[in-house]
């Protein structure tokens, strides 16, 4: 902080006479000292009713500042860049100076108007020049002070510092309060600062680490990647390879449906003996359920003779047998049986045994000679199927099968075709 400066005691030595100062004898010199002081005291009077004047008239320049209020001003008002810059541009050349040097050196040029202090002011003038047009609103003292307390509490205090400092409305008490505050405000800048740097470097040390992780990282990632791309490639030329053989093999149906094609037109009649294999093997299954009828009707005869030689008690005991056997349920009253494939000799006899419990009954021999597609409608209107499994083909037994499953049919299979086995059928099935 610099020297106080009493502007009364200046005011004093520069309005005082020469001739007061004259030395003589000291009974001489006590008049004439009696003398000066009334009209010295006029003119302090004067000067100091005309300093608001002078005060409102304009802004105080930086050479006309305190020195107390250069060496803040300068450090805070400017970067060392833009001060060592200017340096230069006024000395022309470069300084080779240090910061502290140059920072010195322009402080001390701001104690009289010169080409450094002239540039200093210009620039101070240009970078705070915001700041300046705020501070001008402010008429008194007091609301300078607050607005330098105001730019204090947000921190941004070098432009309010020199608006504050060149305002005509600073007074020597405002001016020092402000190089106090301001000095406080530096060394709190300056622990936030070593605060900072200390996080600085931590921060340092955390970022050497993540740099290295990262490095790791991305050293993995590297050899996943080749190992990825790798895979990639080898993929790549087994879908090649698989799509060779995929049109190879297309290429390969292709021509075999060529060759059959020719094949086909080359053999006459083939349809026709496709039709006549088929009826052939339908027949051949006709036969051998015509010959198990065949062999059932030998043994039920031989069963006939049998009975007919045997006592009579045996005979009514065979026939009350039968009898039950052939018992039919009630529940056959009013509904449509269908009875699919069996023997042609026993469908006379089968319709007879059905229609006898009040049904109706239908026959579908399974496609040997009724048409195969009217299965389905046949199988639809019936209440009950009958499926003689031993007389019928492989493919009416499935289709009946499957029907009944999908659509919740009941369906009775019987292996004998005789009429004995049907009625066993229709009475487990009632029974069920």
């Amino acid at each position: 902080m610099c020297e106080k400066h009493d502007p009364l005691a200046a005011i004093i030595a520069a309005a005082m006479p020469p001739a007061a100062a004259t030395p003589g004898p000291a009974g001489a010199a006590r008049p004439v000292e009696q003398q000066v002081i009334k009209p010295i005291i006029n003119n302090v009077l004067n000067v100091l009713a005309k300093a608001p004047e002078a005060q409102a008239s304009r802004r105080r320049r930086l050479w006309e500042l305190g020195h107390a209020c250069h060496c803040p001003l300068i450090g805070v008002g400017f970067p060392l860049g833009v001060l060592r810059k200017l340096v230069d541009k006024v000395t022309n050349g470069k300084v080779v100076a240090d910061d502290y040097e140059v920072h010195v050196g322009a402080v001390t040029e701001c104690g009289t108007r010169n080409r450094l202090s002239e540039a200093l002011q210009k620039e101070l003038e240009r970078r705070y020049a915001g700041v300046l047009l705020r501070f001008r609103n402010a008429k008194t003292t007091e609301q300078v002070a607050e607005l330098w307390r105001a730019a204090v509490h947000n921190g941004d205090v070098a432009g309010a510092f020199w608006a504050g400092l060149t305002h005509p409305r600073c007074t020597a008490e405002l001016e020092e309060q402000m190089c106090r505050d301001l000095h406080m405000v530096q060394h709190q800048a300056g622990a936030c600062v070593r605060a900072d740097l200390n996080k600085f470097n931590a921060t340092l040390e955390e970022n050497k680490r993540l740099a290295h992780d990262l490095a790791k990282a991305q050293q993995r990632a590297t050899v996943l990647m080749s190992e990825k791309s790798g895979d990639a490639e080898r993929h790549a030329a087994q879908l090649m390879q698989l799509r060779a053989q995929l049109v190879g093999k297309d290429s390969m149906i292709d021509s075999l449906k060529t060759e059959l094609e020719q094949l086909r037109e080359s053999i006459p009649g083939l349809e026709s003996r496709a039709r006549l294999a088929e009826r052939l093997s339908q027949m051949e299954e006709r036969e051998r359920a015509m010959r198990n009828q065949i062999t059932e009707l030998k043994l039920e005869l031989a069963r006939a003779a049998e009975q007919q030689a045997a006592p009579a008690p045996v005979q009514e005991e065979a026939r009350q047998v039968v009898e039950h056997v052939m018992k039919m349920p009630l529940r056959l009253s009013e509904r449509s049986v269908l009875c699919v494939g069996g023997r042609n000799g026993n469908v006379a006899s089968y319709r007879e045994l059905i229609e006898r419990e009040g049904a109706q009954f239908a026959h579908h021999d399974g496609g040997l000679e009724d048409n195969a597609n009217r299965l389905e409608a046949s199988l639809a209107a019936a209440d009950l199927v009958i499926c003689q499994t031993g007389c019928i083909s492989h493919s009416a037994y499935w289709r009946v099968k499957d029907y009944c499953k999908r659509n919740g049919k009941r369906c009775v299979f019987i292996d004998n075709p005789s009429i004995s086995s049907l009625a066993r059928g229709l009475e487990q099935a009632s029974a069920d």
